[in-house]
């Protein structure tokens, strides 16, 4: 069997379990509720324009609307969506749909991108914004935490830590954490790249000689002329190893 044909198996098998489990698995959500309202709340307060929960009820839209939900993010599948979107119209609120298997499943790069820039246009507005999948602990709180990271300057940690402090029983799976922490993550481009030698970077970190002599890095241009200019104008030499660092001890 194909890779892609794995991958699809594999959905597929998830999926079929998301569909048998949803409803045993929210009774389980909605009892523990009921028996520890303090402990095992059904949305939380992340920010001040953005609340993070399981999925809602019908008669929970009026209740969102109290606290100032005036848009709702969903990440659940067809079958897992209790409220349709016709009754969040009906109430003032956007809805923006965004499909997305439970379990193993992450919502995709484009879809995280979508959702947060959902919830910075509502934030910008002072809206308040409901994100939710079935239970308000993986997939929703994936998108919660790319929105953290992107605008409010929090690292993958500081931003999952920020979110149990509030909402501790959030859990994310591999995929949903990779996600994360590879959301904005600065790539480096193959066409602004060059070559360059051990002699063009001597003294700088990781240039010491192999068997051979030459050492082929791969680095940006604006990083090579850096560095070369930088190796013109002063003939200190670095130990092997050391980083390399501005006058004032930053890092290049």
């Amino acid at each position: 069997m194909k890779g892609g044909e794995i991958g699809y198996a594999k959905r597929a098998v998830v999926g079929a379990g998301a569909r048998i489990l949803f409803y045993p698995t929210l009774l389980y959500n909605v009892i523990r509720y009921k028996v520890e309202p303090r402990h095992f709340r059904w949305w939380d307060q992340i920010d001040q324009y953005i609340i993070l929960g399981a999925v809602p009820f019908p008669k929970d839209v009026l209740r969102l609307k109290k606290l100032g939900v005036t848009s709702v993010v969903t990440l659940n599948e067809p079958f897992e969506t209790l409220v349709p979107t016709t009754l969040y119209r009906e109430h003032g609120m956007e809805h923006l749909v965004i499909p997305t298997r439970d379990y193993l499943f992450s919502p995709s790069v484009v879809d995280i991108s979508r959702a947060v820039e959902f919830i910075h246009e509502n934030a910008s507005s002072k809206r308040t914004t409901y994100v939710h999948c079935k239970a308000g602990r993986g997939r929703s709180t994936t998108v919660v935490l790319c929105y953290l990271i992107d605008h409010k300057q929090m690292t993958p940690t500081a931003a999952l830590e920020y979110v149990r402090s509030i909402r501790p029983r959030v859990a994310l799976t591999a995929s949903q954490w990779k996600a994360v922490q590879e959301y904005k993550r600065p790539q480096s481009s193959l066409d602004d790249a060059v070559i360059v030698t051990n002699e063009d970077l001597k003294g700088y970190e990781g240039t010491c000689e192999d068997n051979s002599g030459i050492q082929l890095t791969r680095v940006s241009r604006a990083a090579s002329a850096s560095l070369m200019i930088s190796n013109l104008l002063s003939s200190l030499k670095v130990p092997c190893g050391a980083s390399l660092k501005n006058p004032e001890g930053s890092e290049h």
